[in-house]
């Protein structure tokens, strides 16, 4: 199954759990109040993550006159994708690492540190390229902004259940009947939607692998960068927002690693990204 139509898949099922706990506790009116608050809170987040992302990271403007050849790199691949040209980024963090920001091909901007310009040879820094900017190519800032806004909802009615918020749509005896039931929905619920919206930017992680991979005709180099971005992250963890760790190539703080640790994690297992990219 294509990673896109996973990614679709998870999307329905984040509405699915989004109807059914809106529906118990507070009917279409609680649907409308927690979508209307989530987006309030998530519009911004779309539309300016691109700004903190890089404020953040202390990312400075990448000097073409300095790095010509990763210019020549990032013109190379965006011409086979046929998309604009992207603002480009260094960071001045030692760990091997890049990310992708912006609301599409229009809006875009590519950051990476100052150590994977050290660390990585042309052909895998060209493949790391290539999965940054198919992130770009693919939309998936909008597609994480959907999840999150569903998953958002989804935790306010939680929240307004577990505190007697939401009741509207059904009356005081339906609501008592609830018991137990209820309560347990309003914790397990938004927890599952969490897992899903997890699993759903590691779809987008697999696709962006994919994608970057046959752009360039080879998943081999890429394989190679994981490896070593991944060492990277382990010896030289950063200290940034969790928030904005999804937006990296691998996990910049490190992560713990563990078949159960791996469901509440932003990005795939490494060995499945190599696995998957040996086969293009």
């Amino acid at each position: 199954m294509g990673n896109m139509l996973k990614t679709f898949l998870l999307l329905g099922v984040l509405s699915v759990l989004l109807v059914t706990l809106g529906g118990f506790f507070g009917g279409q009116n609680g649907i409308m109040t927690a979508f209307f608050f989530s987006m309030v809170m998530n519009v911004g987040m779309y539309f300016f993550s691109d700004k903190l992302a890089l404020s953040m990271s202390g990312a400075k403007p990448l000097p073409q006159g300095k790095y010509p050849k990763l210019f020549a790199m990032v013109q190379d691949i965006t011409r086979r994708m046929s998309m604009p040209m992207p603002k480009l980024y260094i960071t001045p963090s030692p760990q091997a690492n890049a990310f992708a920001t912006g609301r599409g091909p229009g809006h875009a901007s590519v950051a990476v540190t100052e150590g994977i310009l050290q660390t990585l040879p042309d052909d895998e820094l060209k493949g790391v390229l290539a999965h940054e900017l198919a992130h770009v190519k693919n939309r998936d800032i909008l597609v994480a902004s959907i999840a999150a806004v569903l998953a958002s909802a989804i935790s306010f009615i939680g929240n307004m259940a577990m505190w007697g918020g939401l009741s509207g749509g059904r009356d005081d005896e339906d609501t008592k009947d609830a018991g137990a039931v209820g309560i347990l929905a309003a914790i397990l619920l938004p927890i599952a939607a969490s897992l899903v919206q997890l699993a759903i930017s590691r779809q987008r992680e697999f696709g962006a692998d994919e994608s970057g991979a046959r752009t360039l005709g080879d998943g081999d180099p890429l394989a190679r960068a994981l490896v070593t971005i991944h060492n990277s992250t382990k010896k030289s963890p950063m200290r940034i927002n969790p928030a904005f760790s999804s937006l990296y190539i691998e996990n910049p703080t490190g992560g713990l690693g563990g078949t159960l640790i791996n469901l509440f994690s932003t990005h795939p297992p490494v060995e499945e990204r190599v696995k998957r990219l040996e086969k293009i």
